[in-house]
């Protein structure tokens, strides 16, 4: 008799070539995704070996934490080691016929936004990149993961990557989101509950009522962000949503294909009985608009709490970290979130930058404008969803709000490129990271939801949006 397995346990057993020992195997990769920034080294050291790229058509390339996002036609890479950056990447992908998304493609972005929409993502595969928010692809029920440079190049190599093995943890969430949340709120509650590291060295299932009930792209938001918890990867089973996104995505899977598929993708789901290391249950009725207050993604709360106090805090390395954060923040402990002013306005990120994203915005903004001596930025995740934003009015709209609306790319949510915050400036953001100088040098991020940052943008403070819904 077979032993249950996980859905993580069963990608990983389909994936490897070898068993290496009892903690690692070789593992097989459906998809390697590249970005300019953590693929240099890897490709000299490739090009110093005198090796090659054996499947090329199984790795892709974007261009996207460097690009600038000014509204312009012809986008030009002005700070010179950026340019290089990116020149050679072109450079390198054109030498071994590495398909890529460049600066001025019409459907350049962010490459979590860019490799699901084109269809590139599908159940049952194994997906890296030099990038920690890989996991983003769980929501489709593949294993996606970040890796680091060296590891980059020994996948542009074999196509495979020596890979130590997780351990499984399942988040089961029931009920109904209440009104005026989303899953962002939700992943923020989560992470404040577990902590940083509460899900260090795990592969997190996420199961339940209120998961089924989300849209994919919501799905995506979920699982982008389980590693602000340390989780090595995320996983959703693909069900009914999850398959009919991704054939409306892949019209390449048609006919004796697609019946192999779909019926290898009803396999994809832990069996009864299968053993996790560790689970968690939430109510999906305990989730309110989450903010952030602090400088890690678990220093977060509901938008009605009041900023916590250190000296409640009974472990000294979490009463030390809060206390270095209200510094850093300068908010007091004890005082509301509600009614602090922001400066800055970002809306974007592989977290939040998809169409379901920015018409959440606009249903917000609505006939409102953005608040006086405040800046708002909107940057598309993709060129996709810039041009369907527009052909939707959406952006017309937002422009005629007050917010500014960007080429696709990275943007701010890293401030690697020409869009950064000044020193003391406060900003309400839908992106993944609110660590000190995330956002420029001295810069205060607070991480909410689309619809809280666009209740912010219009209200000049960090605003409960479910007050806008009812003054509505």
């Amino acid at each position: 008799m077979t032993t249950p397995s996980t859905l993580y346990q069963k990608l990983v057993a389909s994936h490897t070539v070898a068993v290496l020992d009892e903690q690692n195997v070789l593992l097989f990769c459906d998809l390697h995704l590249m970005n300019e920034y953590t693929s240099p080294q890897a490709f000299a050291g490739l090009h110093e070996a005198g090796r090659g790229v054996p499947v090329p058509g199984q790795n892709v390339a974007v261009v996207s934490h460097i690009i600038p996002t000014h509204p312009v036609r012809q986008r030009v890479i002005q700070d010179p080691p950026s340019a290089l950056q990116a020149s050679n990447l072109k450079a390198n992908c054109d030498r071994h016929g590495i398909p890529l998304f460049d600066t001025n493609d019409p459907l350049q972005g962010i490459e979590h936004v860019i490799a699901p929409e084109h269809g590139m993502v599908r159940p049952g595969m194994v997906i890296i990149c030099g990038d920690s928010h890989t996991t983003t692809y769980g929501a489709l029920g593949a294993l996606g993961f970040g890796i680091g440079t060296s590891e980059v190049e020994y996948v542009l190599a074999t196509q495979t990557l020596v890979y130590r093995r997780a351990r499984d943890m399942r988040i089961r969430v029931d009920g109904a989101l209440p009104l005026g949340t989303t899953a962002k709120d939700l992943i923020l509650l989560i992470i404040s509950r577990l902590g940083a590291q509460g899900a260090r060295g795990y592969v997190v299932e996420f199961c339940g009522s209120a998961i089924s009930a989300l849209s994919v792209e919501a799905r995506f938001t979920l699982c982008n962000m389980a590693v602000e918890a340390g989780a090595r990867g995320a996983l959703i089973a693909p069900d009914a949503t999850a398959i009919d996104y991704v054939l409306a995505k892949a019209p390449d899977i048609t006919g004796g294909v697609r019946t192999q598929a779909l019926a290898h993708w009803a396999t994809l789901r832990s069996d009864e009985g299968a053993v996790f290391d560790v689970e968690h249950v939430f109510d999906a009725a305990e989730v309110a608009p989450f903010v952030t207050w602090g400088t890690s993604p678990d220093q977060a709360m509901a938008i009605h709490a009041t900023v916590p106090r250190p000296e409640d805090m009974t472990d000294a390395v979490q009463r030390s970290s809060a206390e270095q954060a209200l510094r850093y923040t300068a908010l007091a402990a004890g005082q509301p979130l509600a009614g602090v002013p922001v400066q800055h306005v970002f809306i974007g990120s592989c977290t939040n930058a998809r169409i379901e994203d920015l018409r959440e915005v606009d249903r917000v903004v609505g006939s409102r404008r953005v608040a006086h001596g405040v800046r708002a930025m909107v940057v598309p995740g993709s060129g996709a969803v810039k041009a369907q934003a527009e052909a939707e009015g959406i952006a017309a709209r937002l422009v005629a709000a007050g917010f500014e609306w960007r080429q696709p790319g990275c943007s701010m949510c890293l401030a690697m490129n020409d869009d950064v915050l000044a020193p003391g400036q406060r900003c309400a953001s839908t992106t993944n990271r609110n660590f000190e100088g995330r956002q420029g040098r001295g810069a205060i991020t607070h991480l909410m939801s689309p619809a809280m940052a666009a209740a912010a943008a219009v209200t000049g403070c960090i605003t409960d949006v479910r007050s806008l819904e009812t003054a509505a």
